[in-house]
């Protein structure tokens, strides 16, 4: 799950490789679960920022978000706060949507638990996760490693439920790698199916 927008309108990706696995050429899963109830379940100091409801007011909504990312950032990254600053500010400025992360736990809630369907995929996989992330705990990516037969746990230090700069050359390459382990189709044959993620 990338750069989460809270109080945004956040949206979880589709599990493309389980329902339309001949569109998917390899996956990266990247802070993610497979929807079980015995791993990758939040730290408690996390519902009390998550739950509440972001503010209205554009400084205060700002000053909101660094709040969230002081409590799931990565505590082993240097944090930029004025480009998360940047970031809240133009995320509020495009149109926050104060239900988003209401949904977005619905939908978490509602897609059930899918170790079983995970266990059918066949395509190269790395699943990503932080070793400090107190939103969708490490546990939630080992599981999901263990459950897809083959994939590549790869778990970087320091990192919480966000992007640091500092990680991005370990998921850069971490990504690239699995997809360049992907069976290509032929000349023609599959073009217009880019490599999932989840």
């Amino acid at each position: 799950m990338p750069w989460a927008d809270p109080g945004g309108d956040v949206t979880i990706p589709t599990p493309i490789a389980i329902e339309h696995p001949d569109r998917v050429l390899s996956l990266a899963s990247v802070m993610s679960n497979t929807g079980a109830r015995w791993s990758g379940q939040p730290q408690l100091a996390t519902y009390r920022i998550l739950l509440g409801r972001p503010p209205q007011d554009r400084d205060a909504f700002i000053e909101h978000v660094l709040a969230v990312y002081r409590v799931i950032g990565s505590p082993g990254f240097d944090r930029d706060e004025q480009d998360l600053r940047q970031i809240a500010a133009r995320s509020y400025d495009r149109g926050r949507n104060p239900a988003g992360s209401g949904r977005q736990l619905a939908a978490i809630i509602a897609s059930g638990n899918r170790t079983q369907q995970l266990r059918s995929l066949k395509l190269p996989t790395v699943v990503i996760h932080g070793t400090a992330d107190p939103l969708v705990t490490p546990s939630g990516g080992r599981a999901t490693a263990r459950a897809i037969p083959g994939a590549r746990l790869v778990e970087i230090k320091g990192m919480g439920h966000d992007l640091p700069r500092g990680a991005w050359p370990q998921l850069i390459d971490a990504i690239a790698g699995n997809a360049a382990r992907a069976d290509r189709p032929a000349a023609g044959e599959r073009a217009s199916t880019p490599s999932g993620s989840a």
